[in-house]
Order: C-alpha cells, then structure tokens, then sequence
C-alpha cells in the first residue's frame, strides 16, 4: 500500500476535496493562480503541511501545476491530462483484470467507431488509411504495433469526444497494447488483424456507423475471447 497516499477522511483528503469544490465552483478558474499556500491554508481553516500535501496530490492527477518561480496555476484540465491514470491501470494489471479493461474498451472503441463514421473529415479518412496501408507493408510486430495505436488513435479523435479519447488512450496504453499484442501474434494472427482493420476502414469510409460498430466490436472482441482462453488454459 502507498502510504503517502492521503486517506480518506484525513485532513489532507478534505483539503484536496475543498479545492476540488472550489474549481468545480468557478472560484478558480483553469489557468488561474493559487493563493499562496499560507493564504489559501488559512482560507480553507487547515495546516500548511496538509495543504502542502493536497497541493502535491492534485499535481500529480493533473488538476494543479507547478511553475517555477510563479506559483501554483489549475492546469487547462483537458481531459487527457485528468484521465492519464488509466493509462497505469492498463500498464500494471494483470490477468481477469485484462480481460476487464479489454471489455471496456471493446465497448467504447465500439462506440468511437461508429461516431467517427458519421463525423470524419477525408483528412483524417486519409491518415486511418496511411496507417492500414503500412501495417499491410511491414511484417515487423513493433512497427505493426505502432501504426495500430496510430490507427485507433485516428479514429478516436474523429469520433468528435475529447474524454472519450482520452479514456481510450489510457485503456491502449502502448505497453498494455504490447504485452496482448505479443502474445496473440504468436497464434500467427497477422493476417486476421489486418482483415479486421480493413473492414473498420471500409465502414468508415462507407459513412457506415452500425457497419463500423460492428467490425470494431469484432476485432477487440476478438482478443479479448483469446485473452479468456489464455486465461483458462
């Protein structure tokens, strides 16, 4: 357990909550400066070491920033920046925890698909394709491996959805993406990858969202029902 992870019901817990409350609020804006810590302790009626702490917890979620020399300032909270936690949970579970984190992404990258269908631009259209193309040019497992992030990634910024995307980056997290990868390439299922690529491509192309609902759902599905026979074996 991390023991310098503030509890619930600590003082730090309640000062992390307080400050929370305050953005939520519209107190403080994203970009704003922070009181100085001895006048934002003294606002919130709690120690400087208590505020020191929350201060340093809400850096690491992303929601504060240091800047040195200046103070304390809310970050931008862009949704990638608050949701980069996923992308721990995808890199460090392991066994039916995989399995899990493959069923939700199953059911968003689903969902960002058949968006992206009816929202892409033929620019973007054109970069999903780049990618296709050079995952059917190369047999390297690393460069395949990079341009189906790269491919996901496409699709997920034309679904339109922001937190959406973000999320999904966490859960495609590149060591998690790897470690499945690695495995379920060695069944030799290079050539059914690249089938199930192309037919995303092809719905979204087609402005098709049910087609590329669909043909998502079935490649994530895919490896998610060989990771659960992995895990029974």
């Amino acid at each position: 357990m991390d023991e310098t992870a503030p509890q619930k019901g600590t003082v730090t817990q309640r000062a992390i909550e307080q400050i929370k409350a305050l953005i939520a609020e519209g107190r403080l804006e994203p970009g704003q400066r922070l009181p100085t810590e001895r006048d934002l302790a003294a606002q919130l009626g709690i120690s400087r070491s208590s505020m020191r702490e929350a201060i340093r917890a809400l850096t690491v979620l992303g929601v504060l920033e240091a800047r040195h020399g200046s103070g304390i300032y809310v970050t931008q909270l862009e949704a990638g920046d608050l949701l980069e936690t996923f992308g721990v949970v995808a890199d460090l579970s392991r066994g039916p925890r995989l399995v899990e984190l493959l069923e939700v992404r199953r059911i968003l990258e689903s969902t960002a698909t058949a968006l992206a269908a009816a929202r892409i631009t033929p620019d973007r259209l054109a970069e999903v394709e780049k990618h296709l193309l050079a995952m059917n040019a190369t047999e390297d497992p690393e460069e395949i491996l990079a341009h189906d992030l790269a491919f996901h990634r496409e699709i997920a910024a034309a679904a339109g959805n922001d937190t959406m995307a973000a999320i999904l980056e966490g859960l495609s997290s590149r060591t998690f993406r790897a470690r499945v990868w690695r495995g379920y390439q060695e069944e030799g299922a290079f050539e059914r990858t690249r089938r199930q690529h192309a037919a995303i491509h092809r719905a979204l192309a087609s402005r098709d969202p049910e087609a590329a609902r669909a043909a998502a759902a079935a490649h994530v599905g895919e490896v998610e029902e060989w990771l659960r026979a992995q895990l029974v074996d």
